[in-house]
């Protein structure tokens, strides 16, 4: 029997905006489930709280039976051998994106080398968005709508 090809996509998601969903929606055909992981970070004061992020995730979704939302706590290779994953997938918007994800896919491959990293450069018309940006216009009641999925209401 086949081993199911699973794929991690870590972060914090606070909140998930239309950038991380186009990412995950660009993967799907290459993998068999994608685990929309959310990390925690004890370093991090976050907005929202984590079930509400999972929520948010969830609904955001709905529709699609290959993903899974779930949190850890701890490395994400860790994570990613506890559940079975091959794959971690890492968005990009700049090229200082690159450089702070290869050095973390390299650590991450010299204590794993069974889970491979897949980089997946934005799209363009959605490059822009951050979760950081986003949680600051949302600091100031500001409209967010056109940056995260409609399952996030704040």
């Amino acid at each position: 029997m086949l081993q199911k090809k699973i794929a991690v996509f870590p972060g914090s998601f606070d909140p998930i905006t239309k950038g991380h969903v186009s990412i995950v929606q660009r993967c799907l055909p290459l993998f068999d489930e994608i685990v929309i992981a959310i990390g925690h970070n004890s370093n991090k004061n976050y907005f929202f709280s984590i079930e509400r992020r999972e929520r948010f995730i969830a609904n955001a979704f709905q529709s699609s039976p290959k993903i899974r939302v779930m949190n850890y706590k701890g490395l994400t290779v860790q994570f990613c051998k506890e559940i079975g994953a091959g794959h971690i997938i890492r968005g990009l918007r700049t090229s200082a994106d690159y450089e702070f994800e290869r050095a973390i896919a390299q650590m991450n491959r010299a204590m794993e080398p069974s889970v491979d990293t897949l980089f997946v450069v934005s799209d363009p018309a959605l490059s822009h968005i951050s979760s950081t940006i986003v949680r600051e216009i949302l600091l100031y009641q500001g409209d967010v709508s056109q940056f995260v999925p409609e399952s996030v209401t704040p």
